[in-house]
């Protein structure tokens, strides 16, 4: 194969000994690869913090990578497969001879003016401002909402991907991986500076229901007023107008869609940013939600099902497909939340991938928070299937 020329592995591997599952899943990416990657992502479900310390010992001295990055998870993603609560490891391996990859560690610290964010990289100033990203956070130790809001101001170009690490349930019981360091905190990451292509499918799994709407008071999550009435009534309209169906999954779980840009006469499922609702007042008449929210902002209720979810991965993933023409590889971030926690069916998302993409490698895991850009601004998502899609060279 030409050694300029793009190639891409992955590798699953169910296994609770260690060694042989490190020992089986670097034999397969091998196999399918002629050289040593210049990337390696490694997920990890199953193992205490002594198998993922040997996992990362393995992997940097045998996968032979310039770039390894990994982190805890609940679950795992590979290609056509994924892999629930079990002992397993997920390896996604790149050779990327005509791209600059810039990896990096961030930590949070807490300071009087609220916090700041450490560890950025001696070249951040010559990051380009149109390069792509792919984001491992912590949970329990880092803001991942607040670096979305602060590259949004300093590099307002950035497409940023990724899912926060899982599996643990306090601080400390997470782990990263950056290159030679072990981390139980901060954020891991690498940015893309030029060479292969990529591009991202969001997939929120909801669908609209009712009519848009224009938020005409409110105050910070708390939404007083859609379109001049009371926002609890509006609500109510709505919900006696449905079926009983649609009624059991208002019950279940109702969601609201934020417009994230307004310049557009009519709004489909992907222009909305879709948050909770996370309760309503019948006295004060309002309704709260998982996200700040402002006056003038459309917004539209939403629900989601198996159906939905379902339909809505599919028709993204079509969409892509037909846009940006064959994939090469993905990196699969899908909510814990998913998975047969939502379908009936089994390995539902990576199935879907591999079924509208093509026969490429995946790996990713069941992450507790899915980032993901919505209309060109970047979010983190709840029970959302975030995809970094892969293709060949950028043109130009």
């Amino acid at each position: 194969m030409n050694s300029q020329q793009n190639q891409f592995a992955s590798a699953l591997v169910v296994e609770p000994d260690v060694d042989v599952a490190c020992r089986n899943a670097i034999a397969d990416i091998r196999s399918q690869l002629d050289q040593n990657p210049d990337l390696t992502f490694v997920f990890t479900s199953g193992f205490d913090a002594d198998g993922f310390e040997s996992i990362h010992s393995q992997l940097r001295d045998q996968i032979g990578c310039n770039v390894l990055l990994g982190c805890t998870a609940e679950s795992l993603v590979g290609k056509n497969r994924e892999v629930e609560m079990e002992p397993a490891l997920s390896i996604w391996s790149a050779v990327l001879p005509n791209t600059r990859l810039h990896p990096f560690h961030l930590s949070f610290e807490n300071t009087a003016d609220g916090g700041t964010i450490l560890g950025w990289p001696d070249d951040v100033d010559d990051w380009p401002n149109n390069a792509d990203v792919v984001l491992l956070p912590e949970p329990f130790s880092f803001p991942t909402d607040y670096l979305l809001e602060r590259l949004k101001d300093d590099r307002p170009g950035l497409r940023i991907m990724g899912g926060v690490a899982s599996g643990g349930t306090m601080e400390g019981e997470n782990r990263l991986i950056c290159n030679d360091s072990l981390h139980s905190g901060g954020c891991v990451g690498v940015l893309f500076d030029g060479g292969v292509a990529l591009n991202s499918v969001v997939s929120q799994g909801c669908r609209p229901i009712g009519k848009p709407m224009v938020i005409t008071k409110a105050e910070r999550n708390i939404i007083v007023e859609l379109g001049g009435r009371p926002a609890y009534d509006q609500l109510v309209e709505l919900y006696n107008e449905l079926p009983n169906k649609e009624k059991l999954l208002v019950q279940r779980q109702l969601h609201l869609g934020i417009v994230t840009s307004e310049y557009r006469d009519s709004f489909e499922t992907g222009d909305f940013l879709v948050r909770n609702v996370i309760g309503t007042d019948a006295e004060q008449k309002v309704v709260a939600i998982g996200n700040y929210v402002r006056i003038g902002q459309t917004v539209q209720f939403h629900v989601r099902d198996e159906t939905s979810a379902d339909l809505d991965l599919t028709q993204r993933l079509q969409s892509h497909q037909k846009q940006f023409g064959d994939a090469a590889a993905a990196l699969l971030f899908t909510c814990n939340g998913r998975g047969s926690r939502m379908f009936s069916v089994e390995s539902h998302d990576t199935t879907a991938v591999n079924r509208n993409l093509g026969d490429i490698p995946i790996a990713g895991f069941f992450a507790q928070g899915e980032i993901g850009p919505i209309a060109g601004e970047n979010f983190v998502h709840g029970f959302t299937a975030s995809i970094a899609v892969f293709h060949e060279e950028r043109n130009g």
